[in-house]
């Protein structure tokens, strides 16, 4: 492959689109550095001045991807808005978006092995993400009795490991998973039950 000419300011971009594309077709630990280097159209060597190894890359891949992450949760959370209930429900339809969008960002943030706090940066754009989740998850269970409300840190964590659930088993392809139903729609109903248990929903007639 040529080299596409890349110059120091874009370098680093163009390595990360590179193992991107690689972690979508691969998977996080299927490719080298070396590969992800002949992808982006550079030397091996070029690589190294930018990363110490593989896990950087997939680092920086993952850090991108929460802060994208994060903007768009917050803009679904804004979007919601006066209603509790309909920001927090945008915040469930957006992370399956985002999966869907950016299926090699998220292979890089959820799937890859590497922990959020690797760098301080990481660690404080995940936080962002999971706190607009959260922030919805309080607002919405202000609604609640006090001495049956859940920590929002709770109610929140329930909601992202259904719609992670979701998306792994569903709306990305998985071998002989297959449902008869859009994964929109299996999100959406299973908030659904959770909210109804817990009365911040009418039950169905």
């Amino acid at each position: 492959m040529p080299k596409r000419g890349y110059h120091h300011g874009n370098l680093r971009q163009a390595l990360v689109d590179a193992a991107l594309a690689l972690i979508e077709q691969k998977g996080p630990t299927g490719f080298t550095l070396s590969q992800a280097a002949k992808e982006a159209g550079v030397t091996p060597a070029a690589v190294y001045r930018h990363y110490d190894g593989r896990d950087d890359l997939i680092a920086e891949a993952a850090l991108q991807g929460y802060e994208m992450f994060g903007e768009l949760m917050e803009h679904a959370y804004q979007t919601g808005q006066p209603s509790a209930l309909a920001a927090f429900e945008a915040t469930g339809r957006a992370y399956l978006a985002f999966a869907r969008k950016y299926p090699g960002h998220y292979i890089a943030m959820f799937e890859s092995g590497l922990s959020i706090n690797r760098t301080p940066e990481l660690a404080v754009a995940a936080g962002r993400a999971n706190g607009v989740l959260e922030k919805a998850a309080g607002d919405l269970s202000q609604h609640i009795p006090a001495e049956k409300r859940p920590p929002a840190a709770m109610f929140s964590a329930h909601i992202w490991a259904m719609s992670h659930g979701v998306v792994e088993l569903f709306a990305r392809n998985s071998p002989g998973r297959a449902s008869p139903f859009p994964p929109e729609d299996l999100l959406e109903s299973g908030i659904g039950i959770y909210l109804r248990g817990l009365g911040l929903i009418p039950p169905d007639d």
